[in-house]
């Protein structure tokens, strides 16, 4: 069988002892496919595996065709925001608990694979936020986030105060714990858990949900990818921004946090027969169809 990818990444949650089995029969099962098989340095010493040649985290996007993450929604988030602006697609094998992005079973992981490689799969595009912090005439803090950019108050626990601007119009100012601006991907994670809508993957939009806003008549709304998100701390009360929950910047008075859509969308590969509201139905234990 001929693959499509001739090098193959192989990236696992942090902290899970029985991960280095999986990721050896992996590998072995993609060499033996003919495939360049790399795990991620940090993996591969936390499980003793020194038979498979590794990779810096920080260099998976220069040399990898695809990436394998053996993990949890959280290790995806990680190696989604590193990879993307390199267009590499992700399969996802479910190590973790939820697993909405980690779609294959850890029992059938290599049958699954290995057809996988041979073009049985289907493609899915999904966007990514692109995220500056601005004090007065100075670039903060660039990052990006592929779930979402999550306004939070800080330790002492007051309310934050906020304006938001989409397209540079003003919005609304608010008081509330936070806000959450999500991708669709992300609207089944915090925002979905705050109120907010559940968006298809496939949607061009962006959701703003707010967290525990003072006035009941702040509500989630929705607008196109194409606009552009500014927040402007209006009243300091220890506020921090967090991209994904994995990397984050203290925000001062007056601050300026300008949100976009990433020049490119980050492909995940799912197995033949995948469907989004299958998944959706199995994860948030929704009913059966009635026969």
């Amino acid at each position: 069988m001929q693959s499509l990818f001739k090098t193959i990444v192989l990236v696992g949650r942090f902290n899970t002892p029985t991960l280095g089995g999986p990721l050896r029969q992996l590998a072995a099962t993609l060499q033996e496919l003919g495939v360049r098989v790399l795990i991620e340095s940090e993996v591969a010493a936390e499980h003793g595996i020194t038979e498979i040649p590794v990779v810096e985290r920080i260099a998976i996007g220069k040399l990898a065709d695809l990436v394998v993450v053996l993990g949890g929604d959280g290790t995806m988030l990680g190696v989604a925001r590193l990879v993307a602006p390199y267009r590499i697609p992700l399969i996802g094998v479910n190590q973790g608990r939820l697993g909405f992005m980690t779609d294959i079973p850890l029992s059938d992981m290599e049958r699954t694979i290995s057809g996988m490689l041979a073009g049985a799969f289907v493609p899915e595009e999904r966007i990514l936020l692109e995220t500056t912090v601005r004090r007065e005439d100075k670039e903060l803090v660039s990052a990006l986030a592929f779930n979402d950019v999550v306004f939070s108050r800080g330790s002492t626990g007051a309310m934050i105060e906020f304006e938001i601007f989409i397209d540079r119009q003003f919005v609304y100012s608010q008081r509330s714990d936070g806000l959450i601006v999500s991708t669709p991907t992300g609207s089944t994670a915090y925002a979905l858990a705050s109120g907010g809508p559940i968006l298809h993957p496939s949607l061009p939009a962006i959701t703003l949900v707010p967290i525990c806003p003072q006035s009941l008549s702040n509500r989630p709304i929705v607008i196109n990818d194409t606009s552009e998100v500014e927040f402007r701390l209006t009243r300091n009360s220890d506020a921090r921004v967090y991209f994904d929950n994995q990397s984050d910047c203290e925000l001062h008075e007056a601050d300026r946090v300008i949100i976009r859509r990433h020049r490119n969308t980050l492909r995940i590969l799912h197995p033949v027969g995948y469907n989004y509201y299958d998944m959706l139905r199995d994860k948030l234990h929704w009913g059966q169809k009635l026969n």
